[in-house]
């Protein structure tokens, strides 16, 4: 080996080592903390009522603001869907005094990144700004008149339409397309969670100006928000700060709008769509679980365990690594307001579907009854634990955390709660709450190409 390769070996050992030390010592230092110092968040209401979740941090000169409601897709009348998504598209886009070319140029002139935040349960906008001073209050003026001013240009509204109906044409056709709009619509039924979030090409072909206007004086009403900040700022930098953002917005016409609970499935469902695909696409499962369920983390720590942890996990060990049925399988709970779904998802060759489906509602029964072995639990915590910094290790992802406690009101405490909680759990809680919460009797299994629906439910044997 010459010389310049073992000088490169080194440093690259050298780096690693730097790493491991470094993580380590992440380790060590959460270990150490009291109780809410990992994530020291400074809660208040503003004058209008919206609530504000602060982490003060000067490591970066750096800003990230967002500002959510309860405003995602799942508040679309029934008929109307993609009313929500393209409220949330087009609020970014004009308002009294800038159109969006101004509004990208202004932003660009101070390095201030503008953009949307749209889910099932939540929509807003977001905002990363450096923190000094003339940046910064470039870019949070700009913030604010888009929040307080928006114009929904009818011309925008037009150009938007038809980009958003082009793309849904091109990916209708799609396997992964089929699957997961036939999964939804089967495993909530007529619930608000079972509506396809962009809508299709019909109901956008009849948004009107009108229907959005209506929707964000409905729906991105201050009383309702929820402001999340985090970074170079100081906690009376924050208080006006969210003043500035939130004053002008909407007043509440009603009380702050809820979602429905969701049913639980009758009965198992089995549906096979023809798909001319190489690959058949599969999805399983059922409702599952809400942010605020007490089961959440037993449920998170057993799916790690069943098929949420990559190669270690059983189900991926199964169908990938023993059975070569596909390259990749997961399972996960995705808890939202209401029970969220919890969803198998793999692609297998056309002529093994019938085989991985059997496989994995074979496994889904087996866990149920019997949960982990304590050798399972006990490397999941050590992945899980272990993993633990890496979650907060940047203000994003910080502040990522810090929009979702304040939106599902979860305890200040939740980060530094959750690491606590993962090292408590026995087999028999994974066990317990499994039981609970998932019927493998009662699950859609939803299998896009050639399979038949008989063939579905062979194998697993």
């Amino acid at each position: 080996m010459d010389a310049g390769r073992q000088h490169r070996r080194r440093d690259c050992d050298m780096r690693s080592k730097f790493i491991l030390m470094a993580l380590a010592a992440a380790l060590l230092a959460v270990a150490a903390l009291p109780a809410r110092a990992i994530l020291p968040i400074q809660q208040w209401q503003t004058s209008s009522g919206a609530r504000v979740y602060f982490v003060e941090n000067h490591e970066l000169p750096m800003l990230d603001i967002s500002l959510e409601f309860p405003a995602g897709s799942a508040y679309d009348a029934k008929g109307k869907s993609g009313v929500a998504g393209m409220t949330n598209r087009l609020v970014r886009t004009g308002t009294r005094d800038m159109n969006e070319n101004d509004i990208a140029r202004r932003l660009a002139d101070v390095g201030a990144i503008l953009s949307g935040r749209f889910d099932t349960d939540r929509a807003g906008l977001s905002l990363r700004t450096l923190s000094s001073d003339k940046e910064r209050r470039e870019a949070l003026g700009i913030f604010a008149r888009i929040l307080q001013q928006p114009v929904f240009p009818q011309d925008v509204l037009e150009r938007e339409k038809g980009r958003l109906i082009g793309n849904l044409k091109e990916i209708d056709s799609r396997p992964g397309t089929i699957v997961s709009l036939a999964f939804y619509r089967l495993v909530y039924g007529d619930h608000p969670y079972g509506m396809r979030a962009s809508g299709d090409v019909e109901s956008v072909n009849k948004i009107g100006r009108d229907d959005v206007v209506e929707f964000h004086r409905r729906h991105y009403a201050a009383q309702n928000s929820v402001l999340a900040l985090v970074g170079d700022v100081t906690r009376a930098e924050a208080e006006a700060i969210a003043e500035q953002v939130t004053r002008g917005l909407p007043e509440p016409q009603t009380a702050q709008p809820s979602l429905q609970p969701v049913a639980e499935l009758a009965k198992g469902v089995e549906r096979t769509i023809a798909h001319p695909a190489l690959q058949a696409h599969i999805m399983i499962g059922a409702p599952g679980i809400s942010r605020d369920d007490r089961d959440y983390i037993p449920l998170y720590v057993g799916n790690f365990i069943l098929g949420g942890g990559g190669f270690s996990s059983r189900i991926t060990d199964e169908i990938r690594s023993k059975r070569g049925l596909a390259y990749s399988v997961t399972s996960y709970f995705h808890p939202l307001q209401q029970q969220g779904p919890f969803v198998v998802s793999l692609q297998t060759q056309r002529g093994q579907a019938g085989e991985a489906v059997g496989v994995v509602h074979k496994m889904l029964r087996e866990f149920v009854k019997s949960g982990p072995t304590e050798q399972e639990l006990h490397a999941a915590k050590q992945n899980i634990v272990g993993g633990f910094p890496l979650r907060i290790d940047s203000n994003r992802k910080i502040h990522e955390y810090l929009a979702v406690i304040g939106f599902y009101r979860l305890p200040l405490s939740y980060l530094e709660d959750f690491v606590q909680k993962v090292e408590r759990v026995t087999v028999s809680d994974i066990r317990d709450a499994f039981r609970r919460r998932i019927d493998p009797e009662r699950m859609v299994t939803v299998v896009v190409g050639p399979e038949s629906s008989k063939s579905a439910n062979a194998g697993g044997n």
